[in-house]
């Protein structure tokens, strides 16, 4: 049983685009500072379209999961990690789940999920724009898109941020959870 606050009433906030390559990752990177700098504790859940892994052969870790663990955790002063495989099953779902993922996040922890990815959850969502790759804005099939965060002023009514100003986008996200 899990000793922590539930992530049930943690805000959740993703950062889509219509395909990979957009930068969701390098805003991210600048943006965790400026939030922890308005005093937010941020944690993140990251979706990979591809098979990943953080462990390494040779490693004792890795000699255990191979070995047919489900779970496999490794801890340390600075860190823990948790590595859970998935089994796979011909109904399972090809996508994680992201409000399984969330269960997984000590609420004690955070102020605020930062998922990035996840484009097809309901969850509220700032969609990552660059015009000059030539993609189709999500925010007209999605409409738990709350913003855009682009590089050129779109014709739309869906607020805009830019992308190049982290720090408004850093208050857009501040505003957002006082709502």
């Amino acid at each position: 049983m899990n000793n922590h606050k539930n992530t049930n009433h943690i805000p959740v906030l993703g950062f889509c685009a219509h395909s990979s390559g957009i930068g969701k990752t390098t805003l991210l990177t600048q943006l965790i500072p400026a939030l922890i700098q308005q005093g937010l504790r941020i944690s993140v859940v990251k979706h990979a379209h591809h098979e990943f892994d953080i462990d390494h052969a040779g490693k004792d870790s890795f000699k255990l999961r191979q070995a047919g663990a489900v779970q496999m955790m490794v801890a340390s002063r600075q860190r823990w990690a948790l590595m859970t495989e998935l089994v796979r099953t011909p109904h399972a779902e090809n996508d994680p789940n992201l409000a399984h993922l969330l269960a997984q996040m000590d609420g004690n922890l955070t102020d605020l999920v930062l998922a990035e990815g996840f484009k097809h959850e309901a969850i509220p969502k700032i969609e990552v724009h660059r015009s000059a790759l030539g993609t189709p804005l999500l925010g007209s099939e999605d409409a738990n898109i709350i913003a855009i965060a682009t590089d050129t002023p779109l014709p739309i009514a869906t607020p805009q941020i830019d992308l190049n100003d982290i720090n408004a986008i850093a208050a857009f996200i501040t505003t957002w959870l006082k709502k």
